[in-house]
C-alpha cells in the first residue's frame, strides 16, 4: 500500500525531518533500494501517517480520560454517591459508563491500543438517554463540578462535560473508521470530489 500525503507547500524533492532523520540514521538516500515501490521515503510517509491518526485519536481518547477525571472517582464516598445518582438519572443507558461496567480494564486498554473501548461506551451511554434524562445527569455531573475551580457548574457545566464528552467520543469512532479504509477507498474518495 502506497501512502500518498499532501500537505500544503510541501515540495516533492523537499526533505521532511522524518526523511531527513532517516537518510542520516540509515546512511540511505530516499531512493533506496532502486527500483521499488517501498523506498525510504515510502516508509517515512508511511510512518508520518500512520503517526497522525494514532496521535490524533490518542489525543481525543486522552481528553475523554480528563473529562472522566473530573469527576468523582469510583471507590471513594463522593464518588459512590455521584454514580449512584448518575445511574438513577440516567437508568439503563448509564450502565454504559457506571465505574462497575466500564472500571478500570476499559481505561487499562487504551494503553494497549484499544482506542474505542471507551468512546463507543460512551457514544451509546448518550444516545440512549431521553432530552430529560440527558438534563438530569447533567445537573448531577454539573453539581459535581460546583467543588472544582473551573468556573461552570449546574446544569450547563454538566452540560458542557456531555457535549465535549460526546464530540470527543466521536472524534475517536471517526478516526477508528479510517483503519478499515484502503488506498482504493481513499482514491475513490478523491476522484468522486474531483469530478463532482
Amino acid at each position: 500500500m502506497i501512502v500518498k500525503r499532501s500537505i500544503v507547500g510541501e515540495e516533492p524533492d523537499e526533505y521532511d525531518e522524518l526523511e531527513h532523520h532517516l537518510t542520516q540514521k540509515l546512511n540511505t538516500p530516499l531512493d533506496w533500494p532502486e527500483d521499488s515501490h517501498l523506498t525510504v521515503r515510502n516508509v517515512a510517509r508511511i510512518a508520518d501517517a500512520v503517526t497522525c491518526d494514532t496521535a490524533y485519536s490518542r489525543a481525543a481518547n486522552g481528553h475523554l480520560i480528563d473529562l472522566f477525571a473530573a469527576l468523582p472517582l469510583p471507590g471513594t464516598a463522593e464518588g459512590q454517591d455521584f454514580w449512584k445518582r448518575i445511574r438513577d438519572a440516567g437508568g439503563q443507558a448509564a450502565w454504559n459508563i457506571i465505574p462497575a461496567n466500564m472500571g478500570g480494564p476499559f481505561f487499562d486498554r487504551i494503553r494497549d491500543g484499544n482506542e474505542g473501548g471507551i468512546a463507543s461506551r460512551v457514544l451509546y451511554f448518550l444516545k440512549e438517554l431521553s432530552p430529560s434524562q440527558r438534563n438530569d445527569v447533567a445537573e448531577v455531573i454539573g453539581s459535581a463540578l460546583e467543588t472544582d475551580t473551573i468556573g461552570v457548574s449546574g446544569r450547563y457545566g454538566g452540560e458542557l462535560w456531555l457535549r465535549d464528552a460526546e464530540m470527543s467520543a466521536w472524534r475517536v469512532a471517526l478516526a477508528g473508521r479510517r483503519e478499515f479504509e484502503t488506498s482504493q477507498d481513499r482514491k475513490r474518495f478523491f476522484e468522486a470530489w474531483r469530478n463532482a
